[in-house]
């Protein structure tokens, strides 16, 4: 496991960066009790995607490592992932997770901060591009454009949108994002990649209350 973290940021993205350090706690105590990632892991384990020995994985947007951990639970060969975040304490929190996972590791894992905008990327990167909370602070179709650059053809992208929900209204004034509206995330989404499945979590689940999933492939 590796840790790669670039520290230069400009004013406003300085600036966002110091909101997220502020969510960094409550966000981690959040998803410690929600059970989401019992949520997640099934979801990836039900739809085993046929990456390839040493696939490029990017999880972006990674925060306290929620779906880092998801992913390095379920990803049934050796794969590369890369986790990034605009929020320094966040990616220490996801690094100190991963780090307890411990084992033998299976897989390489390095962390950044990077800016979901202006990614330090090449085109055409990653076999599958994962992202959970980062789209919302975002404009949507910035943010999809730069996941879809650094994505292969051929690759996939699984993006778990907030969606319109009381609880959801919630969570836009705790943590100050904004929720896009389904109609326009498959636009953008479209723009981009072919539709796979769009998946809504049962009600049951804590994650069903303002979450679904969306899995597309880039041509």
């Amino acid at each position: 496991m590796s840790q790669n973290t670039a520290t230069t940021l400009d004013s406003g993205e300085g600036a966002a960066a110091t909101l997220y350090d502020r969510f960094a706690n409550l966000y981690d105590l959040t998803f410690r009790f929600n059970r989401y990632s019992n949520s997640l892991e099934r979801y990836l384990r039900e739809r085993a995607l046929p990456l390839p020995d040493g696939a490029r994985v990017l999880d972006a947007g990674c925060g306290t490592g929620l779906l880092t951990l998801a992913l390095l639970r379920t990803l049934k060969r050796p794969s590369e992932v890369t986790a990034f975040d605009l929020s320094a304490p966040s990616l220490l929190k996801a690094l100190s997770a991963v780090k307890k996972l411990g084992g033998r590791p299976r897989h390489r894992v390095s962390f950044l901060q990077a800016n979901l905008l202006a990614l330090p990327f090449a085109a055409e990167t990653f076999d599958f591009v994962v992202t959970s909370g980062a789209l919302e602070y975002v404009p949507l179709g910035e943010g999809l454009a730069e996941l879809a650059r650094v994505t292969k053809p051929g690759g996939c992208l699984l993006h778990l949108p907030v969606r319109p929900a009381l609880a959801s209204k919630l969570l836009e004034i705790m943590f100050r994002f904004k929720t896009h509206p389904p109609a326009e995330v498959e636009r953008h989404t479209r723009r981009h990649f072919h539709l796979i499945e769009r998946h809504r979590f049962d009600p049951l689940e804590p994650i069903g209350w303002t979450k679904e999933a969306i899995l597309a492939q880039k041509p």
